[in-house]
Formats: structure tokens, C-alpha cells, sequence
């Protein structure tokens, strides 16, 4: 029974170790230092395996234009994530598919600050879409939550 007893432990060992690794796909969110909807989203990639450095500025738009991300489809803070912008407060789920998949775009979007979406109070009222940051015109849709 002991071999038994050393296997279940490694194996234990092992998957505990799994969220440790996962939690290490740094972000860099810039974002209003007065806005805490953008610290709830923050808190949000938190949660769901991200590792987050805060970048508070009052001047966005030197950070979008730095990033190429175009005003429309604007979110209320962008973020890099390794190679992909993610602008605006895009579901976690979706940032790691993007990743995932190793897409060939520029990022994410989700536009304005929309209720029910990662960090926003209030239910939704409607399905939002998370759009593909690309010179797509119109945007296309990457998914909708």
C-alpha cells in the first residue's frame, strides 16, 4: 500500500501546483487612477489566473495610440497581454481563448462600460459582444457573453 499511498501524494502535489502556474500570465492594465471599475477588473483577471500591475495615467489617449488601438471600438482601460491589447473590460474567459489559440490580431474589446460586464455593478440587459481588435471594418464579433 505504500507505493500507492506515494503515488496519490505526487498527484496531489502535482494538480495543487497547476493554479500556481496558471496565476503567471502577467497584465499590464492602464487605467484612470479614479476609476474603480477598472480596479474590480483587475480583481476580476485576478481571479481567473492573471497577474496584474496597475498603471494608473490621466492621459489614455497617449496609451492607446502608443498601442495602436483605435477609438472605436474604446473600452475604459487597455491592457497588454504578452503580444494582444485587450481594451476595455473584457471577460477573462475570452483573453485566455485568445491566448489559447494564438490569434493573429491585434486584442480584444469590449466597448464603453457596459453593465454586467467584469467589473461593472448591475445585471445585464442584453448579450455583449467582445469584438476582435483589428483594421476589420465593421469589427467582428469574438464572442458574446
Amino acid at each position: 500500500m505504500r507505493p500507492l499511498n506515494t503515488a496519490l501524494t505526487a498527484l496531489v502535489l502535482a494538480t495543487a501546483q497547476l493554479p500556481a502556474l496558471a496565476a503567471n500570465i502577467p497584465v499590464k492594465l492602464y487605467k484612470n487612477p479614479n476609476c474603480y471599475c477598472c480596479d474590480l477588473y483587475a480583481k476580476h483577471m485576478e481571479e481567473n489566473g492573471f497577474s496584474v500591475e496597475i498603471v494608473n495615467t490621466t492621459d489614455m489617449a497617449a496609451i492607446n495610440q502608443k498601442y495602436g488601438v483605435p477609438e472605436e471600438p474604446g473600452g475604459c482601460n487597455t491592457a497588454r497581454v504578452g503580444k494582444y491589447v485587450i481594451e476595455g473590460i473584457g471577460p477573462a474567459k475570452y483573453v485566455h481563448q485568445l491566448i489559447d489559440e494564438n490569434r493573429i490580431v491585434k486584442g480584444l474589446s469590449v466597448p464603453g462600460m457596459p453593465t454586467g460586464a467584469p467589473g461593472m455593478p448591475g445585471a445585464k440587459s442584453k448579450p455583449l459582444n467582445v469584438y476582435v481588435l483589428d483594421a476589420s471594418t465593421p469589427p467582428k464579433v469574438f464572442a458574446s457573453f
